[in-house]
């Protein structure tokens, strides 16, 4: 299983033109976090993209191509790129330049997003929703597979007979598709043959067990093998050398990052007592010491079978160093638990 972090780069905006030390400290701790985690063995960076205030990834590629300049070994993706109100030419190209800056360690998470502020910003109706990610998505990977492309959709203006530059130093920037609950998601993706991400960010996982097993069977049934095709998980998460530090130092971040996205979408608040209960053996969130962590990562892999496992951190509200550390537990003490535990080195 392979073990990476994740991160939307939450930040508390200023508001202030020129003046926003917030952000640019922020980026610059997500660079930190890169080269942290490249150094102590984990195997994937993925950054997501949003276009609000309290994100600051706009354009994963563009931090991630910073990133693949200050790492050596890492996978270097996004998490996810909302393909719907992209130009799937200009993402290729933006991806096969990370790749060629990396050299050959660019991946591509395609999502239609869980937030919807990217399709009035670039003029895109939400009634056009999904059909927008079918007709884009298409495109991507006709691009990936031909560097000379002939194309026609509906909800683009048609290609014809026109190369698409660069090309990445991988024979094909993987693409990945990225869903949340969706089950016409996840037999969008297994129809196409495409390795498949799902965001575990609230409820129990075992619930989310269904989604891996319609994937796989729609895998077999339109002719692929499943069994070669990966899925990964994406969690938050958090460690610390005590169960108590992990909790009490990701629960009010956590807390208010989920209210805030609550009051939009009508969740109920999240208190001390939910939280604890989501942080449970059986729950979504790995929240807790190396040990407890490990348990939890081995026992989704016998719900899942996943071949990889995103760690999503939260940013605001907890001290770089505890972050950093967070990293470091996982590559020094969990991973190395988890690969022996699965008779991997």
């Amino acid at each position: 299983m392979e073990l990476g972090i994740s991160s939307f780069g939450e930040v508390a905006p200023a508001h202030v033109p020129g003046q926003d030390r917030a952000a640019q400290q922020r980026m610059q701790e997500l660079l930190a976090l890169a080269r942290r985690a490249d150094e102590v063995g984990l195997d994937v960076l993925a950054l997501g993209e949003h276009h609000r205030s309290d994100f600051i990834i706009s354009s994963p590629e563009v931090v991630l191509a910073a990133a693949a300049a200050v790492t050596k070994n890492i996978r270097l993706s996004s998490a996810v790129t909302v393909l719907s109100s992209a130009d799937p030419v200009r993402t290729f190209q933006n991806f096969a330049t990370v790749d060629l800056i990396s050299n050959g360690r660019a991946e591509i998470i395609a999502g239609r997003g869980s937030f919807i502020e990217s399709y009035p910003l670039f003029g895109y109706d939400l009634d056009d929703y999904d059909a927008l990610f079918v007709d884009k998505l298409a495109l991507l990977l006709k691009i990936n597979e031909s560097e000379v492309v002939t194309w026609q959709g509906k909800h683009r203006p048609g290609i014809a007979a026109q190369g698409v530059y660069p090309r990445p130093a991988q024979p094909k920037i993987p693409v990945w598709i990225g869903i949340g609950g969706t089950p016409a998601s996840a037999v969008r993706a297994g129809k196409l043959g495409l390795p498949l991400t799902i965001a575990i960010l609230g409820g129990a996982p075992a619930r989310y067990a269904p989604f891996a097993e319609l994937y796989r069977e729609s895998a077999e049934q339109a002719g692929h093998d499943a069994a070669q095709l990966p899925l990964c998980l994406n969690c938050h998460f958090h460690l610390a050398e005590t169960s108590q530090q992990a909790a009490d130092e990701f629960f009010p971040p956590y807390a208010t990052l989920m209210n805030r996205i609550g009051r939009e979408r009508g969740w109920s608040p999240m208190d001390r007592r939910h939280f604890d209960f989501l942080r449970g053996p059986e729950g979504p969130l790995f929240v807790g010491t190396p040990q407890e962590i490990t348990a939890k990562l081995l026992n989704l892999h016998g719900l899942f079978n996943n071949a990889r496992f995103l760690a999503q951190l939260v940013l605001e509200g907890i001290p770089h160093a505890s972050v950093l550390r967070s990293v470091e537990l996982f590559g020094q003490e969990v991973a190395p638990a988890v690969r022996a535990a699965l008779g991997k080195k």
